[in-house]
């Protein structure tokens, strides 16, 4: 089991992880609050500013995985793989001119959720519940492959075992994050995106440094990328190179487009920025934000950089440890892979509360227990978070990766379907809840038959007439709005909202 371990990689991993664990469990009694009320549990009472938002949604977005999965597919496929960097670029915009908006009337409202919202909005409950399901389903896989990303790094430090054995160093990092998260709430995983995202930092930019100058530089990487991506083009079959064939285009931008319009919608992104202490602080980051997307640049390099270094691995997912421990001294790929794995622990735990506070406030409470009080809300809360963390890794335990990553990549197909309910309906209350609601269901169904290929998710589909492909989020997207306006220029609105328009004014517009 430890026969070929990395004893130097190891012991720095360990008294990093070792560090945030501790950070975990005293994080409850930073900017202390009642934790036995779901608001201060499950957004850090609101009182998070801009710097805190910064590395929390930061820390959320970016994740173990996206370490592990962005290089991988550029040193798969070449330059298809870059979507990611525009469409974390293009979230930005829509961040500044639409979470303000829904801050200030969840705030006023006292909403926890975004389903929370859509219910006193639209005075739809079953669009509400539509919207918190959407959510959680999304969620599950999302969660699950955070250990696949803190999994690749243990592997890479030597610890082998049987299908059990191997999973145990997994399974014990996940029961402590299970229980600071369930005793800390938010404030864990907002103390621990100070130490992940500045340790990502370092060895992002140690990377796009060290390598280069060991591989003869920038001009000396492109080319022996280039070279090695047309020869798996030409063995396989599939197109594959530093630049977009022109029928990958219209796929690249439709992919980055719909990915953008869905990010923000999955209940973890909700959480980050519902926890926010003020509209202001939102804008703030909107602007500070992107320079996360210029590490994922740099990230996604070094699937360029391990093909310039001759790393050949089975598994794609596999590059960036391997580039870690050819390139760099043991201890500094103990660093990195504790920085990956640390990773995998902020965004889990955001994942886990949102997904909790979304079957407590939009499942639980409307259709099991209306009266449900504070305190038994909190709880049941807490209780939730550590089943999705059980569940998470029951997928990884016996459900073949591949299919987890099916479900992720679903996922963005399923939540681009509720941007309609969330975003529309801050400024617009035209559209009725049970036009949405329908709306919904075409998405769900056309982007889920779409996406379903013979052997395994399927991202882009031909759309007919156009001669082009596009993602199929945002073809079922269109539909969804499509029957949505329609039913709603036949439908009567005449669901209350509880809103009023001066509850959409933040500190910055009031």
């Amino acid at each position: 089991m430890i026969a070929h371990l990395n004893w130097t990689a190891t012991l720095v991993f360990v008294a990093f992880f070792a560090l945030v664990t501790g950070l975990g469990f005293i994080a409850g009694r930073w900017r202390a609050g009642d934790l036995d009320d779901l608001a201060e549990w499950g957004l850090g009472g609101r009182r998070f500013g801009a710097w805190v938002s910064w590395f929390l949604i930061g820390g959320d977005l970016y994740t173990a995985y996206t370490v592990i999965a962005v290089p991988a597919v550029v040193y798969a496929v070449g330059a298809y793989g870059m979507f990611a960097i525009p469409y974390t670029i293009l979230i930005y915009p829509l961040l500044y001119l639409t979470f303000p908006r829904l801050w200030a009337v969840t705030r006023a409202k006292g909403y926890i959720t975004a389903a929370d919202y859509v219910d006193g909005r639209y005075g739809n409950r079953w669009l509400a519940l539509a919207v918190a399901l959407t959510g959680i389903l999304a969620t599950m896989p999302y969660i699950a492959l955070q250990l696949v990303g803190m999994e690749k790094v243990i592997s890479a430090l030597g610890f082998e075992g049987g299908p059990w054995a191997s999973h145990l160093p997994l399974t014990i990092a996940f029961i402590i994050l299970a229980i600071y998260t369930y005793q800390s709430g938010l404030r864990a995983p907002a103390m621990i995106a100070f130490v992940k995202d500045i340790m990502i930092y370092i060895f992002v930019i140690a990377a796009v440094i060290v390598v280069p100058l060991k591989l003869g530089g920038y001009g000396a990487v492109f080319d022996a990328a280039g070279a090695a991506l047309a020869k798996k083009a030409a063995l396989s079959g599939k197109p594959a190179g530093l630049t977009l064939l022109p029928a990958q285009i219209m796929p690249f931008i439709t992919l980055a487009i719909g990915s953008a319009m869905a990010l923000f919608m999955y209940p973890h992104s909700m959480t980050g920025i519902l926890a926010a202490n003020s509209g202001t602080a939102i804008r703030k980051n909107a602007y500070m934000l992107p320079a996360y997307s210029l590490v994922l640049g740099f990230i996604a390099i070094m699937g360029y950089m391990a093909l310039a270094a001759g790393i050949e691995v089975k598994n794609p997912q596999d590059v960036v440890p391997q580039l870690f421990l050819k390139m760099f001294p043991s201890w500094f790929a103990g660093f990195a892979f504790a920085g990956i794995a640390i990773g995998a622990l902020v965004p889990a735990a955001v994942m886990s509360i949102g997904a909790a506070n979304t079957f407590t406030r939009n499942v639980w409470k409307p259709f099991v227990d209306p009266g449900i009080g504070s305190k038994e809300e909190a709880d049941l809360a807490k209780l939730m978070s550590l089943i999705v963390k059980v569940g998470a890794l029951i997928v990884i335990l016996v459900m073949p990766t591949t299919f987890a990553l099916d479900l992720q990549l679903l996922g963005g197909v399923w939540m681009i379907q509720v941007f309609p309910a969330v975003v529309f309906g801050l400024f617009t209350r035209w559209f009725s809840g049970w036009a949405l609601l329908a709306g919904w269901a075409i998405g769900m169904v056309v982007g889920t038959g779409l996406a379903a290929g013979p052997l395994a998710w399927t991202p882009v589909h031909a759309v007919f007439g156009l001669g082009f492909s596009a993602y199929n989020g945002l073809i079922a997207f269109v539909l969804n709005v499509a029957v949505a306006g329609a039913l709603s220029a036949l439908l009567p609105n005449t669901a209350p909202d509880a809103t009023r328009a001066a509850d959409y004014e933040d500190e910055a517009l009031a």
